[in-house]
């Protein structure tokens, strides 16, 4: 996991070939004010979601992890929470892996929350489950899924 300003993006360009582009995406001064939808990376398996939904709290919030895709969370409005806890520490499964959601769902709690606040990104790869929107309130998120 890596939590980050979005200013620091381009010092994991490095990490995957998609990263710099989504960084351009994330300087779009009109990502804010799209509309809510899917919208794909280039000719790539990648892509973004862009989300508003209502925050649950920590305690309604479930660990996933995912397998094809190295999740990057980006909150543009509202506050969000995002738990955090390595699969390998992960024991109790309630969903098995689902190829078609590419997900598997836990039932361990996280060891650690983060706050991701407007102006910061969280990367999660496929090592590391990740339980977002535990937030409160109306929150709008950008969800970049980049293709491993």
């Amino acid at each position: 996991m890596i939590l980050d300003s979005l200013s620091q993006g381009n010092r994991y360009s490095g990490l995957h070939p998609i990263f710099p582009r989504i960084w351009e995406i994330l300087a779009d001064s009109g990502l804010s004010s799209r509309p809510t939808d899917r919208y794909p990376i280039d000719e790539t398996d990648s892509y973004y979601l862009l989300v508003e939904e209502t925050g649950k709290g920590e305690q309604a919030a479930l660990l996933e992890s995912h397998r094809r895709f190295i999740d990057i969370h980006v909150t543009l409005r509202g506050e969000d929470m995002i738990g955090w806890r390595p699969v390998a520490a992960c024991r109790l499964i309630s969903q098995p892996y689902d190829t078609a959601k590419d997900a598997t769902l836990y039932r361990d709690r996280p060891l650690t929350w983060s706050k991701v606040m407007p102006g910061l990104m969280a990367i999660f790869f496929p090592d590391d489950a990740h339980a977002p929107l535990a937030g409160t309130g109306e929150l709008r998120k950008a969800i970049f899924k980049i293709a491993c």
